[in-house]
């Protein structure tokens, strides 16, 4: 039912926001996702979620132990619109358990610190398979349960005396290397699937149409 819908409830939105839906969605990506643990600075969260749409991120989770992930609307700037935002918060501790779930969703898991055993961003194999970039917050870092679930750990390679990047920084800086890299990769599929895209086109229709349950109510009755 979904293509009928979307075709449906497209020609209650103009032709040119149409095209620039389709525009961004052939950027659009799962193969990367961002994983914030922890956030309490609602500033950088937020500035997280609009680089994620910058950048072509569909999926951005939140890890919510101690703090809970609250929006700064001017500095997400509607970016939550179109990104779809996944918190994880149903136990007091809910590292292991978004990670995990992460990886049988295919994911490498790869913790965004310095590590004895880590690579800088510009080796990072993209080839190995789709990645969930996991970041903390400067202080007080990423817990024990990331590094337990880590499968690899990448840093930002750096030469000055300061040890440490905002994590908005270090996000916008691993995103763009990462998503120009992904999109030169021949060899790597790396767009949503189209089942993917109509969900999202159907998501972000919903999200521009004024009262569109009631359309999606007369499209109901419509196919009867």
């Amino acid at each position: 039912m979904e293509p009928n819908l979307i075709q449906f409830l497209s020609e209650f939105v103009t032709p040119e926001r149409l095209a620039l839906f389709n525009k961004v969605l052939s950027f659009r990506t799962n193969y990367l996702t961002v994983v914030l643990e922890d956030m309490y600075q609602t500033h950088n969260a937020s500035a997280v979620v609009r680089t994620a749409d910058c950048f072509g991120i569909q999926n951005v989770h939140v890890i919510e132990n101690k703090h809970v992930f609250n929006f700064n609307p001017d500095v997400v700037r509607g970016a939550s619109n179109w990104v779809n935002v996944i918190r994880h918060n149903g136990t007091e501790m809910n590292t292991p358990q978004a990670l995990q779930q992460l990886r049988k969703d295919g994911y490498r898991i790869v913790l965004a610190t310095p590590h004895d055993h880590d690579v800088d961003l510009e080796n990072f194999d993209l080839g190995k398979g789709k990645a969930a970039i996991v970041f903390g917050c400067e202080r007080p870092g990423l817990t024990e349960w990331a590094t337990k679930e880590a499968d690899e750990f990448m840093k930002i390679p750096m030469v000055g005396f300061t040890e440490s990047l905002n994590v908005s920084v270090s996000v916008a800086i691993t995103l763009h290397h990462l998503t120009h890299q992904l999109r030169n990769h021949s060899a790597i599929d790396w767009k949503l699937s189209e089942e993917e895209k109509q969900q999202t086109m159907l998501d972000w229709l919903r999200m521009t149409i004024k009262r569109v349950d009631l359309l999606e109510d007369k499209f109901v009755e419509l196919q009867k």
